[in-house]
């Protein structure tokens, strides 16, 4: 229950902070263009708080903070008085209308460059992009890629992080199955490219099945594979093994850290696993039932492995692994502008090849997942927070800039089919449309849920 409340808690609070500033956006760019504003509304239904300004608008704070509106004076719902119509919405430029539009998912969009500029000069930690385990005859395997290459660039673009390799090769894989890799092994570097069949590139776009699909993860922490912990009521627990217990080997397969140990594993989940295990010198047998958990850290990928064991010690990273990405006030601006870029691009490309089957529409996440990574983000801390918040408004821009009739990009769309016309479509037209649009995210919202649902069974 207390992580319930918190990932709430924390879900409510990004939520009011981007739809705070989606609707000033809107707002603001209005007023300065000459708009009439009647309301200025955070939130929907009962009014928890309200007054109004000098400028004649209405400021009101609802009590269900799912969303948010700006209301604009316009003839064709309600009438207006003989002196504002000029500042109606109906009455005032397309060009101008349109930058209205526009100015919601705009204020998103610079809200995220604002956090990444933030972010950059604090610094960014990451780990440099360095292969670990290479599976025998996989993808990567087959295309040359080795244990111990540091990827330095992707399809001609550097990368440093682990991140950016990894959103690199997924773009890759999405735009037409190719990803150029080139890699440094010791002193020489080489080019490696990794070809992905079409029919295996829609597969690795479903959530947690990128490493499996290509064939390689990267570099991980080592620790001993010694139990310190054995979780009451877990499979270690129920087959007997004890803390201090050294876990050698999983179904014939040498363990030669816990990370391998996860590894295997995680992907057991449902299955018995013969464990080998060192105890006093002596090397003893346990068949374990490995039970199928999901993985909180991870919302909406598939369940995982577990047998309710701990490791003793702390993860040690290999020296040199660990990288922070850091700029000055001046350099950030540079660095959060092409992070904002690269995230709208991806996230359009993702959105668009759905559409046409090429993308998993597994990625889709509704406010269950969303309010787990909320509530994980806030309990790393700030900066993890104000990420999630960057990624959540890029999100929030592109969605509302997809023509569909309900949202501001099919607003444009009808202002820039009057501009073509030289007059506003016919009600009728606008209502079908609006008809349309409601449909398309009401199923949107249920294959969402339903993939929230699915995750969390």
């Amino acid at each position: 229950m207390n992580g319930f409340l918190w990932n709430a808690c924390a879900y409510l609070a990004a939520l009011g902070v981007l739809i705070t500033v989606h609707e000033y956006g809107h707002f603001s760019v209005g007023r300065a263009l000459g708009f009439k504003v009647l309301k200025f509304s955070i939130g929907f239904g009962p009014r928890l708080w309200s007054r109004v300004g000098r400028d004649g608008t209405e400021y009101v704070l609802a009590g269900v903070p799912l969303g948010g509106f700006v209301k604009f004076a316009d003839e064709r719902e309600a009438p207006v008085a003989a002196e504002e119509r000029g500042a109606a919405f109906n009455r005032r430029p397309v060009w101008a209308r349109i930058a209205v539009l526009f100015a919601g998912p705009g204020a998103n969009f610079l809200f995220a460059i604002a956090a990444f500029w933030i972010l950059f000069q604090v610094g960014v930690p990451g780990l440099k992009p360095v292969v670990g385990d290479v599976v025998l005859d996989s993808l990567a395997a087959r295309a040359g890629l080795r244990s111990g290459d540091q990827i330095l660039a992707v399809n001609g673009r550097a990368v440093a992080t682990e991140e950016a390799a990894m959103l690199g090769m997924l773009s890759g894989v999405v735009d037409g199955g190719t990803v150029d890799l080139r890699v440094q092994d010791g002193q020489a570097t080489r080019a490696v490219t990794i070809r992905v069949p079409e029919a295996e590139r829609r597969g690795l776009t479903e959530p947690g099945a990128w490493n499996r699909g290509i064939g390689f993860g990267f570099v991980q922490p080592t620790m001993p594979a010694v139990i310190g912990v054995v979780v009451p009521g877990g499979a270690a627990a129920a087959a007997g093994l004890l803390v201090n217990d050294r876990i050698e080997s999983v179904d014939g397969i040498a363990v030669r850290d816990f990370g391998v140990l996860v590894d295997l594993i995680s992907h057991r989940p449902g299955k018995t696993a013969r464990v080998g295990v060192r105890r006093a010198g002596e090397l003893l047998f346990f068949d374990l039932a490995v039970r199928a958990e999901n993985d909180t850290t991870r919302p909406g990928a598939p369940p995982v492995g577990r047998i309710g064991i701990r490791p003793s010690g702390e993860p040690q990273w290999p020296a040199g692994m660990q990288t922070v990405e850091r700029y000055g006030p001046v350099g950030a601006v540079g660095a959060a502008v092409r992070a904002t870029w690269d995230k709208v691009a991806l996230t359009t490309k993702f959105l668009s090849r759905m559409v046409t089957g090429q993308v998993s529409h597994e990625n889709i996440g509704g406010p269950i997942q969303i309010a787990q990574y909320a509530g994980l983000s806030a309990r790393i801390g700030s900066s993890a927070f104000l990420s999630f918040l960057a990624m959540i408004s890029i999100s929030l821009g592109v969605l509302n800039l997809l023509p569909v009739p309900i949202l501001d990009g099919g607003q444009i769309v009808y202002q820039c089919a009057e501009a073509l016309r030289g007059r506003p479509l016919s009600e009728r037209v606008q209502l079908l449309g609006q008809q349309l649009g409601v449909a398309m995210l009401i199923l949107l919202m249920s294959l969402a849920f339903y993939n929230d649902l699915r995750h969390l069974g």
